[in-house]
């Protein structure tokens, strides 16, 4: 599985980056995880201003400044967003790159995981709600963490007392995983069926 981790903050002093390096972290374990950190500090676009929705724009001309950003969503085979909570939703740069999504992930699996007030759980909530309009499928399972920027160093490795609470975050996330890694295993071979012709 083709895995992309992404970092949904984009400000200076942003404490999301290290909860993505966690994420990307906690992946080593699983042979058949291969995990990328894609950063939205990368991917610099305008607030969306296109005429017309991208999924019923059959004419579209997607910008330069925003191809980069939907050719590597097609990359892979499922997604984590990492993201803060702003004034109980997502912050407006995740936002504004989800409006120029089309069907990049459709029928991809994708996670969330959460930071900030409340654990950040109604930008959490939020964001399954937008996902879901590009027709990816988010899963049940998700993890957020309250005081966070104090649990995880800059290189995104977990306070070791916290780590070794088998009900803790680490566990969650290994459990969040493996069920991102199963649905990614049905979706893709549901795609593949999809695109084969019938047989008489």
């Amino acid at each position: 599985m083709k895995l992309a981790v992404i970092v949904g903050t984009t400000r200076p002093n942003r404490q999301t980056l290290k909860q993505a390096k966690w994420v990307v972290n906690g992946t080593v374990e699983f042979e058949d995880i291969d995990a990328e950190l894609v950063d939205l500090k990368d991917y610099p676009m305008p607030f969306f201003n296109e005429p017309v929705s991208p999924r019923f724009n059959p004419d579209r001309k997607i910008s330069v400044e925003v191809k980069p950003w939907l050719d590597k969503l097609t990359e892979f085979d499922a997604y984590v967003f990492v993201t803060a909570e702003y004034n109980h939703s997502i912050p407006a740069e995740l936002k504004n790159a989800l409006d120029y999504v089309t069907w990049e992930m459709n029928r991809k699996p994708v996670a969330v995981v959460s930071h900030g007030a409340a654990a950040g759980v109604r930008a959490a909530t939020d964001l399954k709600e937008v996902l879901s309009e590009s027709k990816a499928v988010p899963i049940p399972n998700f993890v957020a963490m309250t005081g966070m920027s104090e649990l995880i160093d800059e290189d995104g490795n977990l306070n070791e007392t916290v780590k070794a609470n088998p009900y803790g975050p680490q566990t969650t996330l290994r459990k969040l995983l493996e069920e991102l890694q199963w649905y990614s295993n049905a979706l893709s071979t549901a795609r593949v069926q999809e695109k084969q012709p019938a047989t008489a």
